[in-house]
């Protein structure tokens, strides 16, 4: 069984800016540089069946390039941190596609994501690292800002199970097409 997820690649100049967060931040996992991306949709261990349906379904989706802007630090789990962050802004382009990605899952027979999406690209999970410690982090390295780029293209990953941070495998891409396909901003 595949564990698969969609997502968008990031540019060297933006993954080497973001491998300089990199910082003393007890019970902090650093994800490896070459693993950054922006997840869309997370599909997780599914059947080849599936997994083709799925990818067939990504197919199909039409979309124009658009541009991507990093905003900022930030960390997910409150009280109990365990993700550390550098925040994608969202933008209409990007919410339609995960949009898409959403509904392409779901006629491929995938359970609906239950989550709110938060565009972001996950720089350490953590794990017993206490919130204070996080806050500091954030205030000295938190204003973090870097240069839009252009996404032309989008991914479909697969990872080995349990092992969350990577390494990470590009099973297919998936151009920008224009109108051709489904639009990505069509209802179920």
């Amino acid at each position: 069984m595949p564990r698969l997820f969609t997502g968008l690649e990031i540019p060297t100049r933006i993954v080497t800016r973001l491998s300089m967060m990199r910082g003393k931040l007890a019970g902090a996992r650093w994800i490896d540089p070459e693993n950054f991306h922006i997840t869309l949709r997370f599909a997780g261990d599914i059947d080849d069946l599936q997994a083709r349906a799925f990818a067939a379904e990504l197919g199909e989706i039409a979309f124009e390039s658009f541009e991507v802007a990093i905003e900022g630090l930030g960390s997910f789990g409150g009280n109990k941190p365990r993700a550390l962050f550098a925040g994608v802004r969202m933008t209409e382009p990007i919410e339609r596609l995960q949009k898409a990605h959403e509904r392409a899952a779901r006629r491929a027979g995938l359970p609906p994501e239950t989550r709110n999406f938060t565009p972001h690209i996950t720089l350490a999970r953590l794990k017993d690292t206490k919130p204070g410690a996080v806050a500091e982090y954030l205030s000295y390295y938190g204003g973090l800002f870097a240069e839009p780029f252009r996404v032309s293209e989008f991914v479909l990953f697969s990872s080995r199970a349990n092992q969350g941070g990577g390494p990470y495998v590009i099973e297919e891409c998936y151009p920008s097409r224009g109108s051709r396909g489904r639009e990505a901003g069509a209802v179920l």
